[in-house]
């Protein structure tokens, strides 16, 4: 006969906590094999793994990319801009203090990146256009104009972008705007016109520094918006509260990012094959 005490049984309770702790570190060591199983597995040096990156999320047409010395950038002009900006916007907030701020800039410095992608979209609309001959355009496209307007694009972006991602992961954003007026958003179009000027340049020696920061560009953004993704997905939205607790989403979210470049990598590759044209 057994007899009750009344007390409550600690093995379910035990076993669940040691799920739980188990948990956290499984998904950080299935990341980091990911991780480092994509790098490992990417042919050719650095140049040529940055071209990977670029293949996945740019169109990497020659006419419309910049070349040092004899060698493209991964990246065209305006996308070169683009994540150049914006990954320099994302260093400038980390310089200043504010890489976890939690609010978005004040309405008339929304208004103004917002022209900044009515700007962006008018070049891009009217440079799309001239791939069909005898379609209409506003005006003649040229490199310079797609990768200024790329910087101004990359520059909105990771103002908007950064307080979204800043309250879904952390517990405690800064209760700050990414941008707190104009003399900020000078401070950030200056940066953007010394980007301009580095890849207008052309000079050899900034190859390779251009070219990686472009790519990792790329791949912050991305793992930014992932993370956001796997924190609500793991219901961890507002749960970190140092960097390594922030690793539990970041690491999957940069796992993520190279799938999906990964991924956008073979299904191009399988439509150039077959349509070549497009390649």
């Amino acid at each position: 006969m057994v007899m009750e005490t009344g007390e409550p049984s600690t093995a379910g309770t035990a076993g669940g906590s040691k799920a739980r702790s188990w948990g956290p570190l499984l998904i950080r060591v299935l990341s980091l094999l990911v991780i480092s199983g994509i790098i490992v597995v990417s042919p050719g040096g650095l140049l040529d793994q940055a071209d990977h990156v670029g293949y996945a999320v740019c169109h990497q047409i020659l006419e419309r990319t910049y070349f040092f010395g004899d060698r493209p950038l991964p990246l065209c002009a305006r996308c070169s801009g683009q994540y150049l900006a914006a990954l320099g916007g994302l260093l400038w907030l980390a310089a200043a203090g504010r890489i976890r701020a939690g609010q978005l800039p004040r309405r008339p410095i929304i208004v103004m990146l917002l022209v900044f992608l009515v700007i962006w979209g008018i070049d891009g609309l009217n440079s799309y256009l001239t791939f069909f001959p005898g379609l209409p355009h506003l005006y003649e496209p040229s490199n310079l104009l797609r990768l200024a307007t790329g910087t101004l694009e990359g520059m909105t972006l990771a103002a908007l972008l950064t307080p979204f991602f800043n309250i879904t992961v952390w517990r405690h954003p800064l209760p700050q705007p990414t941008l707190r007026g104009g003399q900020d958003l000078l401070g950030w179009m200056f940066m953007s016109a010394m980007v301009v000027a580095a890849v207008q340049s052309g000079w050899p020696p900034l190859l390779y520094p251009i070219a990686l920061l472009s790519v990792l560009g790329v791949l912050v953004l991305l793992t930014m918006v992932n993370s956001m993704i796997v924190a609500l997905a793991l219901r961890r939205d507002g749960a970190a509260e140092t960097w390594w607790e922030a690793t539990l989403v970041i690491m999957p979210g940069l796992a993520l990012a190279l799938l999906e470049i990964l991924l956008l990598n073979l299904i191009r590759s399988a439509i150039s094959q077959r349509l070549p044209t497009l390649a």
